[in-house]
């Protein structure tokens, strides 16, 4: 799967799950084909809100709580694309939801010409999927990762990639971000790929990655620099 931009040749990646045609076909004499991707967009939609009601709620009690320190208490963020108008408040889905995990020690984040190394993996929606036994399981379908079973930072294998091949709500949280933090980052379907599909991520999908910034080479450096 390819989260990258597409304009870019880089290095297809991870795990795809089960994402194909998934039928449930009845006995009935009018077949009743189950479709997990019903009503996709207006899910992906809902999901993306119900995130964000939650960061913004968690937000504001930090900050009526602890004035000017809020971020020090709060775990969670709500960041505008950077690709976007900042004299324009546009709609909540112009921005990216972000749950810290682990905070980094590092000092530099990553400017939009700098690359990166990334330990990630990313989810759709959580929907239902015919088994085996033609019944309906539900879970959230894996697209793409760096590492397998439980985050080991130990044994994960990170990736290397640029800033700006990647998909604006992605890019967007990479900027923010310094060596050593471990995000949740949720992103709306028109800051990845919208209408559009991608390999295993269907249109009008609302992503979730998991993030943990590695390493940060600044663009002009020697090979060796990395942060």
């Amino acid at each position: 799967m390819r989260f990258y931009n597409k304009k870019r040749n880089w290095i297809s990646l991870g795990l795809i799950l089960g994402l194909g045609m998934m039928f449930l076909v009845s006995c009935s004499e009018n077949e009743d084909v189950w479709n997990p991707y019903y009503n996709w967009r207006a899910r992906n939609a809902e999901w993306f809100q119900e995130i964000a009601d939650s960061a913004r709620t968690a937000i504001a009690q930090s900050k009526a709580a602890y004035g000017d320190d809020w971020e020090y208490h709060c775990d969670w963020r709500m960041y505008k694309s950077l690709l976007r108008s900042a004299d324009y408040v546009g709609p909540v889905t112009d921005s990216i939801c972000v749950h810290i995990l682990k905070r980094g020690t590092g000092s530099v984040s990553p400017a939009y010409t700098d690359s990166i190394r990334l330990n990630f993996r990313g989810w759709t929606l959580k929907t239902e999927y015919v088994n085996d036994e033609g019944g309906l399981d539900s879970y959230q379908a894996v697209f793409s990762q760096t590492y397998y079973g439980a985050f080991n930072p130990m044994t994960a294998a990170p990736q290397t990639m640029a800033v700006n091949g990647t998909v604006e709500g992605f890019g967007t949280a990479l900027q923010y971000m310094v060596k050593g933090d471990d995000w949740l980052v949720y992103i709306p379907e028109n800051l990845a790929y919208g209408e559009k599909d991608s390999d295993a991520i269907p249109p009008y999908s609302t992503l979730v990655f998991r993030l943990n910034l590695v390493g940060v080479f600044i663009s002009g450096s020697k090979s060796s620099d990395w942060q």
